[in-house]
């Protein structure tokens, strides 16, 4: 996969304490992304599943994770692979949140096998392109237009209390590149 970062804890994309995952590749292209970095894949950035089952088991080790959250770029564009990772995550928990710009209607007419299997594993889907003049500081979305899919009911008491006692803020990583500035950031945010 095409992994530009892997972060933890993520505390600021769903409830509890999260792995999050960036995807590099989005042809989409939004305006205002908050994450342009993320567009182009790049080869430096290319990551076994295997790497990424070993940092994540890493993490496990010394840490309770509760949940996944998978953005970019477009994890979407890497089915293939996200199909393979899936089973592995949901070894350390079944609350996996997937960012995507398609709507759930274009994967489900995709029609393929991958794309499926992400689908029927996913705890939460929040799809839709990003649109700048719509971001409102709605919660977990960037713009109003986005849609939250609760595709696990095992989640959604979890979810339905998050929804209404959250708000959206900001968490700064250290990286060796850095700063790493995550969350819902507000229209006009630059990196």
């Amino acid at each position: 996969m095409n992994i530009a970062r892997i972060l933890y804890p993520v505390e600021v994309l769903g409830p509890g304490k999260r792995v999050g995952i960036w995807v590099c590749g989005c042809r989409r292209r939004c305006k205002g992304c908050s994450n342009p970095e993320l567009w182009v894949k790049k080869p430096e950035y290319e990551v076994s599943i295997e790497k990424i089952m070993g940092l994540i088991s890493g993490v496990a080790y010394e840490h309770e994770i509760d949940g996944f959250t998978l953005s970019g770029g477009e994890p979407m564009d890497q089915a293939e692979e996200l199909a393979m990772l899936m089973d592995y995550l949901k070894e350390y928990s079944s609350d996996i949140l997937i960012y995507t710009g398609y709507r759930i209607e274009q994967l489900r007419d995709r029609q393929d096998p991958n794309t499926d299997k992400i689908l029927a594993e996913a705890a939460v889907l929040i799809d839709g392109e990003y649109k700048e003049d719509e971001n409102t500081d709605v919660l977990l979305r960037g713009s109003a237009n986005q849609r939250i899919h609760i595709l696990n009911p095992g989640v959604k008491e979890r979810y339905d209390s998050y929804l209404t006692t959250a708000h959206n803020r900001i968490q700064n990583f250290t990286t060796s590149n850095g700063v790493v500035s995550v969350g819902i950031h507000k229209r006009g945010f630059s990196c």
